[in-house]
This record gives C-alpha cells, structure tokens and sequence, in this order.
C-alpha cells in the first residue's frame, strides 16, 4: 500500500461522509478525527548530494597535461570545492602528465570525497616546494582514490640527496601519499612509482583497504618503502604488487588488525614489522595475518625487528605468516631482536624492552638465497615466547654450504619441518 499518493483533496468528501453519518445516529454520534495527510518519507542518506562551489575536473579548473606547467592550485581548488559540498563528490584527474607541488588535502569535510586518477601526477624536483610530505590526506572521512593512473614521486631527481645510511637521524625526504587520521579509505588500481621516501604511509588510520594497486622503484633505491603504517588499525592489503628498494610492506609501532592477502613482494627488503623501540612511548603491535603471498629477490622476507637499545617497552604479539612462497630470498624468516642498522646506532647489549611472543609461521616454503633460511635471534633477557614453525620447507640454492637455521633465546616448537630448520 502506497500511502504517498495520498493528498488533502480527500478532505472534503470525508467530512461530508462524517456529517452523514451524525444526522443517522443523532446528536451523540461519534465522528471522526479531522483528516491529516501522512508525511512523505524521507529520502534515504539524508536528501541529494548538494552541489560544489566549483568544477571537480582539474582541466575546468587550469591544469594542463603537459608535464610542464604546475597545476598544484588547480587540484587544491578541486579539493575546496568538494570538501565543502555534501553526499559524495568526484575529482577528476583526467588522463596527461600533470606536474603538482605539495598538495595538503585536510578535512574536515561534509562530503565523502573520491579522487578519480587516470591522469599521472608527477611530483616537482624542487625540495622547497614541500613542507614535509607530496601529497597528504589529513582528518577526513570516507576517502577514496582509484583509477589507473600513475602517483610518480619522481625520485631519481632527488635520491642522491638522501644522506639516511649516513646519519643517524637524517633528514627526510618527501613521502609520496599520505593518509593521516583517516577513517574509511580505499585506494583500488592506481600505481605508485619512484617516490621520493616511501610510496605510502598511513599514520592514525582506521579501516584501510589497499586493492589491486602497483607500488614500483628500484632495488636499489632509498628508504623507499612500498607501505608503511603505524598507529593504525583495520588495514587490508589485497592483490597488490610491491617491488621497491626498502620494506615492501613496514608495520610500525601502535598497529593492530592487518590483513596482508594474495600480494606479491619484490626486490625489497621484504614485509617487515618494525622497526621497533626506537623512539619512547610507542605502542604494541598486534593481530597481524600474511597470507597466501610470494616474495621473491628481496633481501628479507618475513622479518620482525626491534632495536636491542630499545626506548620503549612494548609488545609484538599474535601473528601468523601462513602460506607464503619464497623464491630465492635471503633470509626468508627474521626476527632480529638486536636490529641496528648501518651500524650506527646506540649499543646496549641485553637491554630489549620489547617482548616478541606468539608468532606463527607455517607453511612457509620455496627457497633460500643465504645458507640461514631461519633466523630467530632474540635477546637473553627477553626471550622470544610462544614461537611455531609448522610445515616450513625452505632450501639454500647455492652449492658452497647447507641450509641452516639460527636460533637463539628462541622458546617454542616445530612441527613437520626439515631437521635442518627445526630449532625450536
């Protein structure tokens, strides 16, 4: 029964059948209530989108596609104008090379926003265009960035420049696309390329997915992570293919409920949690699940790191690593409670605050570029707990010695693995 359709012309004929009706029974009839229409249902999601202040094509707005003209006030004036507008609003990036400086894309917004990239964004070499970081997403809502385009951090203009094998606390070069505290987000299909630092870095997110997405520098390349996260919960990463010249997936401190699905990682540094303790006051890391994966030429593949010197006492706990292949890896299983890298850091042997536990690994299987195909060193004064190998099956492909395992401070069991790697 449709009862929109109904409207007041119906009045009059009611009232009639009412004093009808009171003239039959006489003066003690009873009568009916006076008509009053029902209300029109509202419209599901809160009523229409409302309309932007603006276009949301870059091009309507002045950006060229010629690789050659900046078009960093066209992308913020798109970004004004959906931010500002209501239900869900579309950037358009359409197809051309669009050279772009630091773009600060910060909410609040009243609209949920997608970027629709099938244009390439090429980041400018020059270093004083940027403040931190080249493109970053802050305190906004239900986000999206899909398409096929390319995010071209443009490294090999600037990578000279990075002086972090050097020193310590070096200085930090501009990551590509940030997120930072941003609830509900997808990004589906685009390519990352040549970022300056990391390709992506999520700090204070909730509820990421990461799906179909191609994230690509040399193996040789610096610091330039594929996906890093920290402080952040309910992170999905799906089909993706990540070969770059640092961790192809770094987990940072504060992170919890990651799930790491049918991708690929490779050349790299591998998928990697840490590192961690460096800095005081950061927060455990926790439900973290790889699976059904490849990792293939990387110079680590499943690697848990913490700095002996630790600064902050906090836990690695709950993770399984389950059916992930390994093709010609070094190292393909790592925790390395006395991480230190370069050689540059502060030394405080048997001083780990941070507590590994409740880690496992199975059917993990492939091969082994280095003789040790499990190294699991942890520290004396806070062992390693609670560690499985189940059904871990990696060989050396070299003929100058034998596969090997390491293992040490190292509590927990193996089972079904080849005698030569069951140290626990």
């Amino acid at each position: 029964m449709v009862m929109a359709g109904r409207s007041n012309a119906a009045a009059p004929a009611v009232a009639v059948a009412v004093a009808l009706c009171a003239a039959l029974l006489g003066s003690t009839a009873w009568a009916l209530p006076p008509y009053q229409p029902l209300p029109l249902p509202k419209p599901p999601g809160g009523g229409a989108p409302s309309l932007p202040a603006g276009p949301l094509d870059i091009v309507m707005l002045g950006a060229k596609g010629d690789g050659k003209t900046d078009a960093t006030q066209a992308v913020m004036k798109a970004w004004k104008n959906a931010c500002g507008a209501t239900g869900t609003q579309k950037i358009v990036i359409p197809p051309g090379n669009f050279l772009v400086g630091a773009l600060e894309l910060s909410g609040p917004c009243t609209s949920s926003i997608i970027i629709r990239l099938d244009g390439n964004l090429l980041g400018t070499g020059d270093l004083t265009a940027y403040k931190k970081n080249w493109i970053e997403v802050m305190r906004v809502d239900n986000f999206a960035i899909n398409g096929h385009g390319v995010i071209d951090g443009q490294g090999p203009l600037v990578w000279e420049k990075n002086m972090c094998s050097k020193h310590y606390d070096c200085k930090i070069l501009p990551n590509s696309l940030v997120l930072d505290y941003v609830n509900n987000a997808t990004i589906r299909g685009i390519t990352l390329k040549n970022a300056k630092f990391f390709h992506l870095n999520l700090f204070n997110c909730k509820n990421v997915l990461v799906e179909n997405v191609e994230i690509t520098a040399p193996g040789n390349s610096p610091n330039t992570d594929g996906i890093h996260m920290g402080d952040s919960e309910d992170v999905t990463i799906k089909a993706t293919n990540i070969g770059v010249g640092d961790d192809c997936i770094s987990i940072g401190p504060g992170t919890k409920h990651v799930k790491i699905h049918g991708s690929r990682c490779g050349p790299g540094h591998g998928i990697s949690v840490g590192s961690l303790g460096r800095y005081k006051d950061e927060k455990d890391v926790e439900d973290i699940q790889v699976t059904n994966c490849t990792i293939k030429g990387a110079t680590n593949g499943l690697r848990i790191k913490s700095y002996e010197d630790s600064k902050s006492a906090i836990r690695a706990t709950r993770f399984v690593y389950d059916d992930v292949k390994m093709d010609n890896v070094s190292y393909p299983i790592v925790i390395d409670q006395k991480y230190c890298p370069n050689n540059i850091c502060a030394k405080a042997p048997g001083a780990s605050k941070v507590v590994v536990a409740d880690i496992v690994f199975k059917n993990i299987v492939g091969t082994s570029a280095t003789p040790e195909a499990v190294t699991l060193n942890c520290v004396n004064n806070v062992p390693c707990q609670g560690l499985q190998l189940v059904n871990v099956n990696l060989k050396y492909t070299g003929t100058n010695n034998k596969t090997m395992a390491v293992c040490k401070n190292a509590v927990g069991t193996s089972v079904n693995v080849v005698k030569e790697l069951a140290c626990l």
